[in-house]
Parts: C-alpha cells; sequence; structure tokens
C-alpha cells in the first residue's frame, strides 16, 4: 500500500485489561499493522471504532480481525513441530504417542504432548481413546487436516531439493560473519 493512499485519520484503539489508548493504524512505511496479538484488541479506523461506540459492526474492523485470526492458524500449522507431526501422520496414517515421538526426532514428550492438543483443538487431529488396560491412544488426520498434507509435502520437497543451496548460503554467512568479528578484533 502506497503512503500517500493512507487517510491521516485511520488509527485503532487498544484496550487491554489496564489502560485504553488510541495508535495509528499504519507503519511508516504505510503497512497495516496487525493487532492479533494483543490481547482485548479492536482494530479499524476512526469510523469503526465510532461504530463500535455506536453499536455498530464495521466492515472494515471485522475484515482485519479475520485476517489477525487467520495468521494466528498460520503460526499453529506453520509451526516446527505441527509440520512434522502432520507429514509424518499424513505419511504413516494412525499412529499412537509412543510411534509419533519415534518417528519426529529431537521432539520432547511435553512438545508432541502440547503440539497435539493444539492441532486437536485446530480440528486438524482427532485423537481416539480406546477402552481397554492399559489405556491406548491413537491420533489421525482429521479430513480438514489431511487438506494440509499436499502444501506440508511441497514444503518438505522443497525443503529436502533446496538444502545444499541453504547450506551453502549458511556457510558463506558464517565465514563472513567471522571475519567481520575478527577484522572488528583487530582494529
Amino acid at each position: 500500500m502506497r503512503r500517500d493512499t493512507v487517510t491521516p485519520r485511520a488509527y485503532v484503539t487498544i484496550r487491554n485489561r489496564k489502560e485504553s489508548y488510541t495508535r495509528p493504524a499504519f507503519r511508516e512505511d504505510g503497512m497495516r499493522m496487525c493487532l492479533g496479538n494483543m490481547e482485548g484488541t479492536v482494530a479499524g479506523t476512526t469510523a469503526a471504532v465510532d461504530a463500535e461506540r455506536a453499536g455498530d459492526t464495521c466492515v472494515e474492523c471485522e475484515r482485519i480481525q479475520e485476517m489477525c485470526r487467520g495468521s494466528e492458524i498460520l503460526r499453529r500449522v506453520g509451526d516446527k513441530w505441527s509440520i512434522y507431526v502432520i507429514h509424518v501422520l499424513g505419511a504413516w496414517g494412525t499412529l499412537r504417542f509412543v510411534e509419533l515421538m519415534r518417528r519426529i526426532d529431537g521432539i520432547s514428550q511435553r512438545m508432541l504432548t502440547v503440539t497435539l492438543r493444539g492441532l486437536e483443538r485446530d480440528g486438524l487431529v482427532r485423537r481416539t481413546i480406546y477402552p481397554v488396560v492399559p489405556p491406548r491412544v491413537e491420533y489421525t488426520l482429521t479430513p480438514l487436516g489431511n487438506t494440509l498434507r499436499g502444501v506440508v509435502r511441497e514444503l518438505v520437497s522443497w525443503s529436502v531439493a533446496h538444502l545444499p543451496e541453504i547450506e551453502a548460503s549458511r556457510a558463506r554467512y558464517d565465514e563472513q560473519a567471522a571475519g567481520t568479528l575478527e577484522s572488528a578484533a583487530a582494529g
């Protein structure tokens, strides 16, 4: 978005548990600031704030809040362990907790538990408990979770295909950083 298209009256009212204040809704470069991480926020222009005070809903405000909620979902499915869980369940099908843990290198029991709970809450993973002794619990992707398989598979394929380039870039960067540190120490 170009800066000259931003109206000077674009503000956001932020309310949290302790205070309420108004600030510009756009950064200096003209991009809209997302407030999805701030608890108790109400986003929008002054028109949205006026509409809220009048008890109406503002279309702009709803659109901004939807975008912020969308980024929340992206954070969930895009985090390191969620991608692994979706990939493994997509490739291997229904698995028990211990089997999942064996197939995901480096994940702790707690992190796998937290990740599975989050994915289950979002409707991407189904947890089935069988009433036997000892209890048997299995995890599988839901139909919604299966819709992510292709995206995750492409991401994994891309990372494998470009690994040599990334490793070479990291090596160049590390060499330059080491050279910069040596010249700073010598100077």
